[in-house]
């Protein structure tokens, strides 16, 4: 018989509405709370309140599964603390754990992928074994129909967080996967009120002889930069990005850097971007934008590099080929370019279109379910879907669960050794991963948060 573990969920009532929909199929479910934003918005009777540390939580958690029967574990964002560890109790017990997050085919998708995401997806990278998989199932629902606000999410994300930071007296020994200190991370938004943001200059795209590239960026704080890519600080990849524009790209080309919209500018981007800039002597071509319409831009670019982005399934279905610097479910051979960056400039690889429907269908029938967080209609079509794929032993179904992840192989770039990991209070600071005695494999590397500032020593070592 089905029993379900909850852990940390989205900041939304997503993961209590949930929770209703299995306990009325007769599923039960049992609830974990670490930190008082988790208990504010569970407001569910029989909840546990985890108020160990993170080191004791293994076995804590292993003597929950044996006593209480779970044979399921959910939680959001796979990578977080408690549920990395979650996942290798579970693997050792026998217990099957499935991750829920923003879905890859966004805005109205949830990702719903068992044991992992990222680098520890189990979703096949072959593109024969994902035609299959796409000949077995029908086609998605693409239109957009189940959309939030900004102020939505935003909202709820700050009252989680401000929950978890003033209720630690509550729990004492909450380790968050903060990389900023929440007080902090808000207080820096109250500059960028007043003042204007950065846009491209009026014309920019007037001249069509010129060739644009795009550069996204995410924020220094998602955890998909920390777990899924080879940099422990996303100025490495700026670096990186703008010295092999400088020496690969064509004459007279451009790059535009696009700063991520939720960014909190703690980390100063444009500076770095300047700075980088004229070191490579390409100061008159490249652009630092904080703000933009991405499906314009994306009209008149030639091509798109992202570390792990989902903007990249916007750029190759608009037939843009696309980089991968990460760990990313969609960097597959024939989708995105596998040769290098040096060689992406002037000789990108074409995008297999028929690939591509294939891996949106194959995804959307497998690892993706229709749905939203914050949605009412959405969310109600998301948790039927949720509770009939985990009930019915459906996740990664048909044929998407390779046994051994696929997109293991993962190296980080090397610091210099003035730019190690140091403790700051800007930061919640690296987190380790205690347990070990009652889990399977080695242990991962602790990833340590970092404040990088780009120098001339460090260039050299990234070359």
């Amino acid at each position: 018989m089905t029993k379900v573990l909850f852990l940390q969920g989205p900041p939304s009532v997503f993961w209590r509405e949930l929770a209703d929909a299995f306990e009325a199929q007769g599923t039960g479910t049992v609830r974990v709370n670490f930190s008082f934003g988790d208990q504010l918005y569970w407001r569910k009777r029989g909840a546990v309140n985890y108020r160990g540390t993170l080191r004791r939580w293994p076995r804590y958690l292993a003597e929950m599964i044996r006593r209480d029967g779970i044979t399921d574990i959910l939680y959001y964002a796979d990578r977080l603390p408690y549920h990395r560890l979650a996942a290798r109790v579970a693997r050792k017990l026998g217990v099957r754990c499935h991750a829920v997050e923003f879905g890859y085919l966004r805005p109205d998708w949830i990702t719903l992928e068992r044991n992992g995401m990222g680098r520890f997806s189990h979703f096949p990278n072959d593109p024969e074994h994902i035609r299959a998989i796409a000949a077995k199932v029908a086609e998605p629902d693409l239109e957009a129909r189940y959309g939030h606000t900004f102020g939505q999410e935003a909202t709820n994300e700050v009252v989680y967080n401000l929950a978890a930071y003033f209720g630690r007296p509550m729990f004492p020994f909450y380790r968050s996967d903060k990389y900023y200190d929440p007080l902090f991370d808000y207080t820096s938004w109250l500059p960028r009120m007043f003042r204007p943001r950065h846009d491209l200059p009026a014309g920019f795209f007037d001249d069509t002889s010129r060739k644009n590239y795009l550069l996204a960026l995410q924020l220094q704080s998602d955890y998909q930069i920390r777990a899924n890519s080879p940099y422990r600080h996303l100025s490495q990849m700026i670096e990186q990005v703008l010295q092999s524009f400088a020496r690969h790209a064509p004459d007279g080309s451009r790059l535009i850097v696009k700063q991520h919209p939720l960014d909190n500018d703690l980390e100063g981007w444009r500076k770095t971007v300047t700075r980088l800039a004229e070191r490579y002597r390409i100061s008159t071509r490249v652009v630092f934008i904080e703000k933009g319409d991405l499906a314009a831009i994306l009209k008149h670019t030639h091509g798109v590099v992202v570390c792990n982005s989902t903007t990249a399934l916007h750029s190759l279905r608009a037939g843009l080929p696309t980089i991968a610097l990460g760990t990313a479910i969609y960097n597959v051979p024939g989708l995105t370019h596998q040769g290098g960056l040096d060689s992406f400039w002037r000789r990108p690889e074409r995008i297999d279109q028929g690939l591509l429907a294939d891996f949106i269908k194959a995804i959307a029938g497998s690892v993706q379910v229709k749905g939203n967080f914050y949605h009412e209609t959405g969310r109600k079509l998301g948790i039927e879907a949720i509770v009939s794929r985990i009930s019915g032993n459906l996740v990664n179904q048909p044929d998407a669960y390779v046994e051994r992840p696929p997109r293991l192989s993962w190296k980080r770039l090397p610091l210099s050794p003035e730019k190690r990991p140091q403790s700051s209070g800007l930061l919640s600071g690296g987190l380790d991963l205690p347990g070990k005695e009652i889990l399977v494999g080695g242990s991962e590397t602790v990833l340590h948060a970092v404040r990088v500032e780009t120098s001339d020593t460090s260039s050299r070592k990234l070359r």
